[in-house]
């Protein structure tokens, strides 16, 4: 899961931050919110942390904007502000969900994890897909019962799948949201989809030719 982290404090920014990462989510900090839409207009995201006082403006604003342009990307709104007109005017405003600062971190893993349920369409903190199951909480995948040894990198590539299940991801969006840092003519994501799919099996990764992959939630069609 990609997350933009609109965040001016260097301490919660860097709080956040890290205890994202350490639950396997990729995580694009700014601290402005002229970064924050240089970052929408190049990148897809996942879901998005604002906060509202920043430097230069109001994160409502950037909330009410991505509304307009019917972005459906769920907001969870970080903020000090804790009266309820505010509270109310946040989710007026299209936000998913309201966070007051101060907050405990498993308090937004689990909200977060709450909202990329929702977001995804499925139920519980367990993906599962013809018995390939991912466990969010626990970061645990298992194989028809077996638990699969992943890295990072291979676990983010499969959470993205399993997630996206019956919807095709593009090489692009595979290498820029998950593998950062691998070069558009890099073999690296080839790589990794071989190693999860001698790691998981055969029959769950479908390779669409030209595009990108996908795991389909009916079996395969077609080879690996």
């Amino acid at each position: 899961m990609k997350v933009l982290l609109i965040e001016d404090d260097l301490d919660i920014g860097n709080g956040v931050r890290i205890a994202l990462t350490d639950q396997g989510m990729t995580v694009v900090w700014v601290r402005r919110l002229s970064d924050a839409l240089a970052s929408l207009e190049t990148a897809a995201h996942d879901i998005i942390l604002l906060d509202l006082g920043l430097p230069d403006g109001d994160g409502i604003s950037l909330l009410q904007r991505l509304r307009r342009e019917r972005q459906a990307v769920p907001v969870l709104i970080l903020t000090a502000r804790d009266a309820l007109s505010d509270k109310l005017l946040g989710l007026d405003a299209g936000a998913d969900d309201y966070l007051v600062k101060p907050f405990a971190l498993a308090e937004l893993l689990s909200r977060l994890r709450a909202l990329a349920r929702r977001s995804y369409g499925y139920e519980g903190d367990t993906v599962e897909v013809r018995g390939l199951a991912l466990h969010e909480p626990t970061l645990r995948v298992t194989a028809v019962g077996k638990t699969v040894e992943l890295s990072r990198s291979e676990y983010l590539l499969l959470s993205t799948l399993l997630k996206r299940a019956d919807r095709v991801q593009t090489r692009r969006v595979l290498e820029e949201q998950v593998l950062t840092g691998s070069s558009g003519d890099s073999n690296a994501l080839e790589v990794h989809i071989s190693n999860i799919r001698r790691k998981i099996g055969e029959g769950y990764i479908r390779t669409v030719r030209g595009v990108g992959y996908v795991i389909d939630k009916a079996t395969a069609k077609g080879g690996d």
